[in-house]
């Protein structure tokens, strides 16, 4: 199957999970503030605010340490929080970071599948493709995935069967979105250059849909490819003179070295834009997105049916994330000399939150 026909089977399906949530108790809706539990949610976790006796415990493999996949990680632990389920008290958390090594990752992987758990948490692509494979009877969850019918972590987004279900934190909107943002308000923007590690399965998808996108408004996608975070920075500096400005996707081995690339664009005054939030909040100017934490938290309701309510991972529908919005950074907008327009402006929906002083 060619990729854009997976990605748009992504998109339908994500669609009919999201428009069914309502009456799911394994879905929840997006929040809106960072550290809190989702505003907006319609229904707090399986008894939420009860007693607990029982003990448990859960294994977490997180792909790289960097700002959206930790918030994933607190936002997770604060559903179960919320639910009576508390880390050091009723709850042991085995954390295991791969550090962004394929090696450690697979290492992880192997540890966690020989150990006793009560669920498993995989945050990012590569971490829960290895948890997949090696993890067959205890019950997983994944978090921070572009897509899991493209990674080969589940085959129907309905109907998941065996043992894992999960969130992806890519709503296809937020790449069009962005793309369309770029052409509309950037009119001088020809090239667009993106620092990608084509070995991550998340990034290349979205760069697919992106360069997409881009050809439809007649702007060229100017690919630096690594394989590790230690060539964010050669890569990052080879785009210039090339491009009018810069891009990412929430691709791991690059946002974990993002703070190159918001240095190179402030030093040559290009814009810069990414896939999410944090890094928006960090340095570059603009992305389409949410909340990383409200993301972690949507999946900690799950985690909670599992343990509290003894649901399978498999009966519970995948989603996705349905709350977008325009997030703009000022501060970072004048590093990169870039005058913010009214019109730039009025596309944000909730300026309060998402319009960063």
């Amino acid at each position: 199957m060619k990729r854009k026909n997976i990605w748009l089977g992504l998109s339908m399906s994500l669609m009919l999970v999201a428009a069914g949530c309502g009456n799911n108790n394994a879905a929840v809706n997006n929040g809106a503030n960072a550290g809190n539990t989702p505003a907006n949610a319609t229904s707090a976790p399986a008894d939420t605010g009860s007693a607990d006796t029982k003990s448990y415990t859960i294994a977490i493999s997180q792909y790289v340490e960097h700002p959206s996949l930790d918030a994933t990680r607190e936002g997770f632990l604060a559903a179960l929080k919320d639910a009576g389920i508390v880390e050091g008290e009723n709850l042991k958390v085995d954390l295991e970071n791969a550090q962004a090594d394929q090696a450690n990752n697979l290492s992880i992987a192997q540890k966690i599948a020989g150990d006793k758990n009560d669920l498993v948490l995989a945050i990012a692509t590569p971490s829960a493709q290895s948890i997949v494979q090696k993890v067959k009877d205890t019950p997983i969850l994944f978090a921070a995935v572009t897509d899991p019918l493209d990674a080969k972590l589940v085959s129907d987004l309905e109907h998941p069967g065996g043992n894992v279900s999960g969130a992806s934190d890519t709503n296809p909107e937020s790449i069009t979105r962005l793309m369309n943002f770029i052409a509309t308000q950037f009119p001088d923007v020809k090239k667009l250059g993106l620092v990608i590690n084509e070995g991550e399965p998340n990034a290349v998808v979205m760069a697919d849909i992106a360069k997409e996108e881009l050809d439809k408004h007649g702007i060229e996608l100017v690919k630096a490819a690594i394989t590790n975070t230690s060539e964010v920075k050669q890569a990052a500096e080879s785009l210039i003179g090339r491009v009018d400005a810069l891009y990412i996707t929430l691709d791991n081995s690059v946002v974990s070295g993002v703070d190159t690339i918001i240095q190179t664009a402030n030093d040559n005054k290009l814009p810069f834009f990414s896939a999410d939030r944090d890094t928006v909040e960090k340095g570059a100017f603009a992305t389409v997105g949410f909340k990383y934490y409200d993301h972690g938290y949507q999946v900690g309701e799950m985690a909670v049916e599992v343990l509290k309510n003894g649901t399978s991972p498999g009966d519970m529908k995948i989603t996705m994330q349905e709350k977008l919005d325009l997030i703009l950074n000022l501060k970072a907008a004048a590093a990169q000399g870039i005058e913010v327009t009214d019109a730039m402006k009025a596309e944000v929906a909730d300026p309060d939150n998402n319009i960063i002083q």
